[in-house]
C-alpha cells in the first residue's frame, strides 16, 4: 500500500513566506527605480525653474547693453568695449542665422530649418525628372530617410551648441556690468585668455572633448533611439507603386515596443515569442559569468599569496597566459576543440566512451542539448576571466594593513576568520566598482558568445527566432546584421541600456563602497 505524504502546515507556510519576501523585494526594487526617476525630474524641473529665473532677473537687473544681448549677441560686450569678444559673438549668431535660413545642402540633403521640418520623415520615394516647357526640365533626386534624420539631429545638436553660446554671451555682459558697479574695470580679452590658460584651463580642456562627445557620441545614440520608433527595415513598401526602397522609411510610434511583448505580426509574433527566454537566458548568464570570475579570482589569488606557498611567480605566469594571448584566438581555438569533428570529440569515440559527437557548444546545429551548450560557455569563460580577477586582487592583498590581521590574532581569531571578517570584506570595498562594470560588460559580452556557439543550438522555426545560448547583444546583431531588421534592433538594443543602466546606478548607490568611499570599516 502506497503512503501519500503531504506537506506540512509548517512547509507550506515556508514557502509561502519566501514568495512573500521575493514579492516584497521586487515591488521594493520597481519602488526605488520609480523614486529614483521621479526624484530626477523633479530635481530637472527645480533646475529648469531657477535657470528662467535668474536669466529674468539679469534682463531686469542689467544695463541697456545685457538688455540687448538677450537679441543680438556681442552687444553687451561692445557697450563694455569689450571689441574682439562681442564680435566673435556677434559673428556666431550672424554665423547661425545664415547656417539656419541659407540651409546648406550635402548629398541633396539641406540643414538649417529644412532639416528640422524633414525630421518628419516624408522624403520623395523616387527620382523623377519634371518637364515644364519652357522651362529647363527639373530633377527631383530620391530622399534618404537615414540622412534626413540624421542631418535634423546634427541641426538641433548646432541650436543647443549656439543656445549654449547665447547663454555666454549674456552671462559675460552681467558680468561686466557687476565689475563697473563694483568699480572694476570689465576685464579684456587678453585677460580672459590668461584666465582660460590658468584658473579656468579645465573649461579649456573639456569644452572640446565635450563637443566631441556630442557630435560623435550623443549624436549617433539618438539616432540609433531614433531608430525604434520607425519603420526601418529591410524594405519599406510604397503602395502608390508597388515598389520597394530601402532609403525610405516612415515614423510608426510605439509599434516596435509593442510588438516585442503583443506580437500583432507574424513578424512580431516570432520575436516576442523568443523576447523574455533570451532576457532570462542574458541575466543567467551575467550572474553566473560575473560571479564564477569574481569570486574564482579571489579565491585565487588569495591562495597563491598565502605565506609557505612557493612558486608564486611562476604560478601568476601560468594564468596569466590566458590574458597575454588576445581573447578571440584562444575563443576560436576552444572552438574547434570542441567542435563535432574536433580532437575531444574524437579522443572521447575512440576511446569508446562515446557513440556520437557531443554537440558542447551546440555550433548551430538543431537537437543539441542547450543545457550542456551553456553550461561549456560559462565554463571557459572561468578560463577566460578568473586570471584579471586574481591579478587584481593580488595587488589588493598586498595593500591589506597588517595591523588589521594583528590586531585579530591577539584577539584570539582564526585563520578562516580573519578571511571571511578581514580579507574578503577588504577585497569586496575596493572592487565592488569592478564587479558592476564587470556584470553589466557580460550582459553585453557578444565575443564569448558569437566566437564559441554562434548563439546556437538553433531553435526549431521562425526566420528571426534567436538562437538557445543567444543573448540580447547578439540577437541584436543578428536581427541587424543578417535580417536588417534595424527598428527591431533598436527596440532591443534601448531594452539592454535601460536594464544595464538601471542595475549599475541602483548597485553601485547601494554599495559601501559609494557611501563609504573614504574608509573601510
Amino acid at each position: 500500500m502506497a503512503i501519500v505524504q503531504t506537506p506540512s502546515p509548517e512547509t507550506g507556510k515556508e514557502k509561502k513566506n519566501i514568495f512573500l519576501v521575493a514579492c516584497k523585494a521586487v515591488g521594493h526594487f520597481f519602488t526605488n527605480v520609480g523614486k529614483s526617476i521621479g526624484l530626477f525630474f523633479k530635481k530637472l524641473g527645480l533646475s529648469i525653474g531657477r535657470a528662467f529665473k535668474n536669466m529674468y532677473q539679469i534682463f531686469v537687473d542689467g544695463s541697456v547693453g545685457t538688455k540687448l544681448s538677450f537679441f543680438f549677441c556681442g552687444v553687451g560686450n561692445l557697450f563694455h568695449k569689450q571689441f574682439i569678444k562681442g564680435f566673435l559673438f556677434l559673428i556666431s549668431q550672424i554665423a547661425f542665422v545664415l547656417f539656419m535660413v541659407l540651409c546648406p545642402e550635402i548629398n541633396n540633403t539641406p540643414y538649417g530649418w529644412k532639416a528640422l521640418a524633414n525630421l518628419a520623415l516624408e522624403g520623395n520615394p523616387i527620382s523623377q525628372t519634371i518637364f515644364n516647357p519652357p522651362n529647363p526640365p527639373t530633377k527631383i533626386e530620391a530622399d534618404d530617410s537615414k540622412l534626413l534624420l540624421l542631418f535634423g539631429l546634427v541641426t538641433i545638436a548646432i541650436i543647443i551648441l549656439y543656445f549654449i553660446i547665447w547663454i555666454s554671451n549674456i552671462k559675460s555682459s552681467y558680468k561686466s556690468d557687476q565689475d563697473r558697479k563694483a568699480g572694476r574695470k570689465p576685464t579684456t580679452f587678453k585677460q580672459d585668455m590668461a584666465s582660460l590658460l590658468d584658473n579656468r584651463f579645465h573649461f579649456l580642456m573639456l569644452t572640446p572633448t565635450a563637443i566631441a562627445a556630442l557630435l560623435f557620441t550623443v549624436i549617433p545614440t539618438i539616432f540609433m533611439i531614433s531608430i525604434a520608433f520607425t519603420t526601418y527595415n529591410d524594405f519599406d513598401m510604397n503602395a502608390a507603386t508597388d515598389i520597394y526602397y530601402k532609403n525610405l522609411f516612415h515614423w510608426n510610434g510605439f509599434t516596435n515596443f509593442i510588438d516585442i511583448f503583443q506580437g500583432n505580426t507574424s513578424l512580431g509574433r516570432e520575436i516576442s515569442a523568443r523576447f523574455f527566454p533570451v532576457l532570462g537566458w542574458t541575466m543567467v548568464w551575467a550572474v553566473f559569468a560575473t560571479f564564477t570570475c569574481y569570486f574564482g579570482g579571489i579565491l585565487l589569488a588569495v591562495l597563491i599569496n598565502k605565506k609557505g606557498i612557493r612558486f608564486k611567480k611562476v604560478f601568476r605566469t601560468i594564468f596569466i597566459l590566458t590574458i597575454a594571448i588576445p581573447q578571440f584566438i584562444s575563443l576560436l581555438a576552444m572552438r574547434n576543440l570542441l567542435s563535432g569533428q574536433g580532437p575531444v570529440n574524437q579522443i572521447l569515440m575512440n576511446l569508446g566512451w562515446i557513440d556520437s559527437a557531443i554537440g558542447f557548444l551546440g555550433l548551430n546545429t538543431t537537437g543539441d542539448n542547450p543545457y550542456i551548450a551553456k553550461f561549456m560557455v560559462i565554463l571557459i569563460n572561468m578560463w577566460l576571466g578568473i586570471p584579471y580577477t586574481m591579478l587584481m586582487t593580488s595587488g589588493i592583498l598586498m595593500n591589506i594593513p597588517a595591523d588589521l590581521y594583528e590586531a585579530a590574532r591577539v584577539d584570539g581569531a582564526s585563520k578562516p576568520k580573519m578571511l571571511f571578517k578581514i580579507t574578503f570584506p577588504y577585497i569586496i570595498f575596493v572592487t565592488t566598482p569592478y564587479l558592476i562594470s564587470s556584470f553589466v560588460g557580460n550582459i553585453n559580452s557578444f565575443n564569448t558568445i558569437f566566437l564559441l556557439t554562434g548563439g546556437g543550438p538553433t531553435v526549431t522555426g521562425g526566420t528571426y527566432k534567436a538562437g538557445e545560448t543567444d543573448l540580447l547583444v547578439t540577437w541584436l546583431y543578428k536581427l541587424t546584421i543578417d535580417n536588417q531588421e534595424y527598428n527591431t534592433g533598436a527596440v532591443i538594443g534601448i531594452f539592454t541600456f535601460l536594464i544595464t543602466a538601471t542595475i549599475t546606478l541602483i548597485a553601485y548607490r547601494r554599495s559601501k563602497a559609494y557611501k563609504e568611499e573614504d574608509t573601510f570599516q
